[in-house]
Protein backbone atom coordinates (compact mmCIF):
# COMPACT_ATOMS: atom_id res chain seq x y z
CA UNK A 1 0.00 0.00 0.00
CA UNK A 2 1.51 3.54 -0.88
CA UNK A 3 1.76 6.16 1.68
CA UNK A 4 -0.71 8.50 -0.08
CA UNK A 5 1.00 11.71 2.84
CA UNK A 6 4.24 11.36 1.57
CA UNK A 7 2.74 12.08 -2.15
CA UNK A 8 0.24 14.91 -1.02
CA UNK A 9 0.88 17.44 -3.17
CA UNK A 10 0.21 20.03 -0.30
CA UNK A 11 2.37 18.15 1.86
CA UNK A 12 5.83 19.62 3.46
CA UNK A 13 8.46 18.87 5.14
CA UNK A 14 9.95 20.40 8.73
CA UNK A 15 13.04 21.12 6.37
CA UNK A 16 10.96 23.49 4.12
CA UNK A 17 9.51 24.81 6.88
CA UNK A 18 13.02 25.58 8.46
CA UNK A 19 14.10 27.11 5.54
CA UNK A 20 10.99 29.23 4.49
CA UNK A 21 10.95 30.93 8.11
CA UNK A 22 14.98 31.71 7.74
CA UNK A 23 13.90 33.16 4.22
CA UNK A 24 11.50 35.52 5.67
CA UNK A 25 13.74 35.96 9.28
CA UNK A 26 10.69 35.13 11.36
CA UNK A 27 11.32 33.52 14.70
CA UNK A 28 8.95 30.39 15.63
CA UNK A 29 7.03 32.42 17.98
CA UNK A 30 6.41 34.75 14.78
CA UNK A 31 5.41 31.74 12.82
CA UNK A 32 3.14 30.28 15.19
CA UNK A 33 1.60 33.69 16.29
CA UNK A 34 0.76 34.05 12.26
CA UNK A 35 -0.43 30.46 12.16
CA UNK A 36 -2.25 30.47 14.69
CA UNK A 37 -1.06 27.42 16.56
CA UNK A 38 1.33 26.88 19.28
CA UNK A 39 5.77 27.86 19.44
CA UNK A 40 5.38 24.00 20.71
CA UNK A 41 3.70 22.77 17.00
CA UNK A 42 6.19 24.75 15.42
CA UNK A 43 9.08 23.31 16.93
CA UNK A 44 7.69 19.74 16.77
CA UNK A 45 7.20 20.08 12.72
CA UNK A 46 10.94 21.75 12.47
CA UNK A 47 12.36 18.94 14.53
CA UNK A 48 11.52 16.22 11.51
CA UNK A 49 13.27 16.65 8.00
CA UNK A 50 10.98 14.69 6.14
CA UNK A 51 6.93 14.96 6.87
CA UNK A 52 5.44 16.23 9.73
CA UNK A 53 3.65 14.07 12.27
CA UNK A 54 1.03 17.35 12.46
CA UNK A 55 -2.26 17.25 12.12
CA UNK A 56 -3.34 18.43 8.33
CA UNK A 57 -4.97 21.82 10.19
CA UNK A 58 -2.18 22.79 11.85
CA UNK A 59 -0.02 21.96 8.49
CA UNK A 60 -2.12 23.74 6.66
CA UNK A 61 -2.11 26.75 9.10
CA UNK A 62 1.15 27.09 9.04
CA UNK A 63 1.89 26.39 5.18
CA UNK A 64 -0.66 29.19 4.78
CA UNK A 65 1.24 31.68 6.90
CA UNK A 66 4.13 31.22 5.04
CA UNK A 67 2.62 30.99 1.75
CA UNK A 68 0.97 34.68 2.43
CA UNK A 69 4.30 36.04 3.98
CA UNK A 70 5.43 35.09 0.15
CA UNK A 71 7.07 32.11 0.70
CA UNK A 72 6.87 29.44 -2.37
CA UNK A 73 6.90 25.29 -1.33
CA UNK A 74 8.66 23.64 -4.69
CA UNK A 75 7.54 19.92 -4.61
CA UNK A 76 10.00 16.66 -5.57
CA UNK A 77 10.47 17.00 -9.08
CA UNK A 78 13.69 15.05 -9.04
CA UNK A 79 16.00 17.52 -7.53
CA UNK A 80 14.43 17.49 -4.05
CA UNK A 81 11.77 19.61 -2.14
CA UNK A 82 12.62 23.34 -1.57
CA UNK A 83 11.45 26.86 -0.78
CA UNK A 84 11.98 29.89 -2.43
CA UNK A 85 10.62 33.26 -2.40
CA UNK A 86 8.12 34.41 -4.77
Amino acid sequence: MINSKSHDANEITGAQIRAARALIRWSAKELAKAAGVGVATVSRAEVEDGTTSLTSANLKAIRLALETAGIQFIPENGGGVGVRLK
